[in-house]
């Protein structure tokens, strides 16, 4: 018989992910609360078991893909086919919301991971076990707080020179996040205004570029140049600034998330490729 499947307290839904979730067991609980805290324009849901929980969203921008942003289940409970269970009921969810596919991948701009970290082997088989096909794969980069040189007194005098301020926003991150919608997406602005730390760049009163920390909890990102302040350097002395807020904050490495320029960030603070993401997904029927 399949396990019963009913809605989700939050609070017990933190401690199966933080006992299931074994390579994020410290911020699973966090990770719990930031989903349930989801952009205005998304449906969501959180369904539970005796042992397991699964959290599922849709967004009003794609409302014909659903995502299944968070599966955890107690190892007291595993193999009883409470997994199984719970992504079927996600899937009835989903189905029953408009979806045309689900997928096991980030729904941004409130995600938990890219995808299913490929070292949670057993999640991945359970996908691919229920008709998921792999699709796309990404990847994240490490930062180790210990060892990584984050000076920028030099950097900001060069930028001084130039005209240019670099400041932590904080009655302005509005304005900053307006720059972010402007430049690049809503998506990143949500992250900008929800973030634990944003740094911005700017002369004149113009925003330059911008990067944050914490939209997604202890993780690195986004962040962006405007195309025609490119060449100033303003990415690294904007990473490192935030880097620096992290490891006062406590952290001894940063995740860089969902990246694409994996040399940049090489370069700029010696961070590593380290965890990488399969992204799964099966059209409903």
């Amino acid at each position: 018989m399949s396990p019963t499947v009913r809605g989700a307290d939050l609070a017990e839904a933190a401690r199966v992910a933080a006992a299931a979730l074994t390579l994020d067991a410290p911020e699973a609980p966090d990770l719990v609360r930031r989903l349930a805290e989801p952009p205005a324009d998304r449906r969501w849901t959180a369904l539970a078991t005796d042992g397991g929980v699964v959290l599922t969203s849709l967004s009003s921008k794609d409302p014909e893909v659903g995502h299944i942003d968070l599966l955890a289940v107690h190892p007291s409970a595993q193999g009883r086919g409470h997994g199984r269970a719970l992504v079927r009921a996600a899937e009835d969810w989903l189905r029953g919301h408009g979806a045309r596919q689900a997928r096991f991948a980030g729904n941004p701009p409130c995600y938990a991971w890219p995808g299913i970290d490929v070292r949670y082997t057993a999640a991945a088989c359970l996908a691919e076990s229920l008709g998921y096909e792999r699709y796309q794969v990404a990847w994240n980069m490490t930062a180790d707080l210990s060892s990584a040189d984050l000076s920028v007194e030099d950097d900001l005098l060069r930028l001084e020179r130039a005209g240019v301020a670099v400041r932590s926003a904080g009655a302005d991150r509005s304005a900053v996040a307006a720059f972010v919608e402007e430049h690049w997406n809503e998506r990143w602005a949500w992250e900008a205004l929800n973030a634990t730390g944003l740094h911005y760049a700017e002369r004149d009163g113009r925003v330059l570029a911008f990067a944050a920390w914490g939209a997604r909890p202890s993780w690195f990102g986004p962040m962006g140049t405007a195309p025609d302040a490119r060449g100033l350097g303003l990415g690294g002395v904007l990473l490192r600034r935030c880097l620096a807020d992290q490891r006062a904050a406590g952290q001894a490495s940063a995740q860089i998330g969902w990246v694409g320029p994996l040399r940049f960030y090489s370069r700029a603070v010696g961070a590593r490729a380290e965890r990488v993401f399969w992204l799964y997904r099966r059209d409903l029927a």
